[in-house]
């Protein structure tokens, strides 16, 4: 990763591809059935149905375990925030207020408030779109919550993702480790820029050897794991494409690949105690609703600039997971401001529209070589024409995703 200009007002993340804004106010009546108990446990998420009309809804979240727990209401692609509550002490209850769309959802609990949660189910809703009234401040600040909650979401899934692929590090399981790898990697870089705001810490987690050496850093983190576990040949050349990778440079001893495999561990609980803070909390109310946009061109930057250079994963050439992530953390942010901008007028309307059918040629695009799920092929079997064709994709979709800000705030 090459250090950029990007600040936490770049960050492209969070919520939901559907208009799904909590404490906002449905134009069509609130139906007094759509209320929903759910029964968290250590191991359960027991919502009362899984089917509702469109419109808004509530659910009434009962913490019956032993930890402190969360209850998500999740977007079809099981990833994107409609709506959350969080810090659910054992036997209190909260309630989550949404207004919801006609689609497909997933209900899922997360008791420690980490990991991928448990009981995830299958939640479905019927009926005609609704339309949401409320002044545009409203909105903006649910914007800037459900960004939060999706930041908190990612990292929550990278400590036990990063501790999994350390254990198999230190282990000398690096066949292990090579798969955890890319995907480990991938809640961080949908949030990556949320480290920028720490100082050293991105640099601490995320550099590139070349990049701490030009700085004076000693180098750690993801990729001073990664060269280990791909440990280059004797005539490789470093990524700065000029040093051999084997001049002042030997494979880490055991004793040297848990020091690392601790230090990752820490830096990541920094950024998850982070996230959790008011410090955080009052970051994303200064750069508001416009950071949130910006931030879609921000990340899609990134990928132009690092991941499809094939610079960033330098010695595992697995840097089309790093892109695919990316790409994601872009099209939350616009889902998380699309309503807005299409509020706009036709202009607004047109734009949206764009940008929507921009993200789907580059998807299509990269579903060519695979997927997150099911695995992508490496960097070095992507030809020249590959490359280009993705890269005309990323510069068709930039266009249009840089007028999303002067849009949303006009």
């Amino acid at each position: 990763m090459t250090l950029s200009s990007r600040t936490l007002s770049a960050l492209a993340l969070g919520a939901v591809a559907v208009t799904a804004l909590s404490g906002c106010v449905a134009k069509q009546a609130a139906d007094p059935a759509a209320s929903f108990t759910v029964s968290s446990t250590d191991s359960e998420c027991a919502v009362s149905s899984g089917t509702a009309k469109s419109g808004t809804l509530t659910f009434d979240v009962t913490n019956a375990g032993d930890q402190v727990t969360e209850f998500y209401l999740l977007a079809e692609d099981g990833l994107r925030i409609v709506g959350e509550v969080e810090n659910i002490a054992p036997a209190a209850s909260r309630t989550l207020t949404v207004v919801a769309q006609p689609g497909d959802y997933f209900t899922v609990c997360k008791p420690g408030m980490i990991g991928d949660g448990v009981g995830k189910a299958a939640f479905t809703v019927t009926g005609d779109k609704v339309s949401i009234d409320g002044p545009d401040a409203q909105q903006k600040q649910q914007a800037v919550d459900l960004y939060a909650a999706f930041v908190k979401d990612q990292v929550g899934a990278l400590v036990p993702d990063v501790a999994e692929l350390v254990a198999a590090y230190t282990a000398g399981d690096d066949e292990k480790a090579r798969e955890l790898f890319p995907l480990a990697r991938a809640s961080y870089e949908r949030i990556e820029p949320v480290a920028e705001a720490l100082g050293d810490l991105d640099p601490r987690i995320d550099y590139r050897e070349v990049d701490a050496l030009a700085e004076g850093l000693e180098w750690t983190g993801f990729h001073r794991i990664e060269k280990d576990l791909w440990v280059p040949a004797r005539d490789a050349l470093n990524s700065d494409g000029e040093t051999p990778a084997w001049q002042d440079w030997a494979p880490s001893t055991p004793e040297e690949r848990g020091e690392y495999g601790d230090l990752l561990i820490a830096d990541v609980q920094e950024l998850f105690d982070y996230v959790h803070s008011d410090e955080f909390t009052t970051a994303l109310a200064d750069q508001g609703i416009a950071g949130i946009s910006n931030g879609a061109v921000a990340l899609l930057d990134e990928v132009a600039t690092g991941k499809i250079t094939g610079e960033e994963d330098w010695w595992s050439h697995t840097d089309l997971y790093d892109f695919a992530a990316n790409v994601e953390g872009s099209k939350m942010a616009f889902s998380l401001v699309q309503d807005l901008a299409a509020s706009k007028g036709a202009d607004g309307e047109s734009l949206v529209d764009e940008i929507a059918a921009g993200y789907a040629d580059l998807e299509s695009a990269l579903a060519q070589h695979g997927s997150l799920e099911s695995g992508f092929v490496p960097f070095t079997e992507l030809t020249d024409d590959h490359k280009r064709e993705l890269i005309d994709l990323i510069n068709a979709l930039a266009e249009p995703l840089s007028r999303l800000t002067a849009t949303t705030l006009s």
